[in-house]
């Protein structure tokens, strides 16, 4: 990403956390370096998720790396919840470069847990007994590990059976569903899925360049 277009950003986002105050975490990831586990290169209030640069993406943010998505929508207004229970309103903006492509994305999160408190105190003075509650959309933030681990469990789930009774056919489909959604942009994925099927790292790259008669669905 150019210079100016990152320091423009930085102060965009230093605004932001000053504007709203301490519970507003602010992050830029630079996604121009093709750095996809550490993309992290500036936050302002990281205790509200307890991340710092060099820090790995939200899974918002990796499953854009992991689906090479060359045209996202800005996620807006949406709320997810960090490992330790924090309630978050949280929105992820895509910036593009000169060229058009997504070359960083600055995330929001702000934390609106003791709001929601607030809001459950007054609401139980003023709601009346026929009122139903909206349901909440719940977003965990995973590191790369999660995100393997997540893809392989799917793989596991199209082949519909376990490890021990798959042949040759079924491990080169749960292979390729792997290999389709970006699992081996993961460093050293390719050992940890190569050990979880019982096969060798020959076998598992003969395995993704393998050729299908059919294209599978997920």
């Amino acid at each position: 990403m150019e210079t100016s277009r990152m320091e423009m950003l930085k102060q965009i986002a230093a605004a932001l956390a000053a504007q709203f105050g301490p519970n507003c975490e602010v992050v830029i990831h630079d996604l121009s370096a093709q750095n996809t586990e550490h993309p992290i290169v500036y936050i302002v209030n990281g205790h509200v998720t307890g991340r710092r640069v060099g820090d790995g993406p939200s899974k918002v943010v990796m499953e854009h790396i992991l689906r090479g998505d060359e045209d996202p929508v800005d996620h807006l207004a949406y709320l997810t919840r960090t490992p330790d229970g924090k309630i978050l309103k949280s929105s992820t903006v895509y910036i593009r470069s000169g060229k058009g492509k997504v070359s960083a994305i600055l995330s929001i999160n702000y934390d609106i847990s003791a709001l929601l408190m607030v809001n459950s105190a007054v609401s139980g003075l003023i709601s009346t007994p026929n009122e139903t509650p909206g349901e909440q959309e719940r977003i965990t933030v995973f590191n790369v590990n999660d995100v393997l681990d997540e893809l392989i469990e799917q793989s596991v789930a199209i082949v519909g059976k376990p490890v021990a009774l798959m042949n040759k056919d079924d491990k080169v489909k749960a292979i390729q569903f792997l290999s389709r959604h970006g699992a081996f942009l993961i460093t050293k994925s390719g050992d940890k899925v190569a050990k979880y099927f019982g096969i060798s790292k020959y076998t598992l790259y003969s395995y993704i360049d393998a050729k299908q008669e059919e294209k599978q669905h997920e």
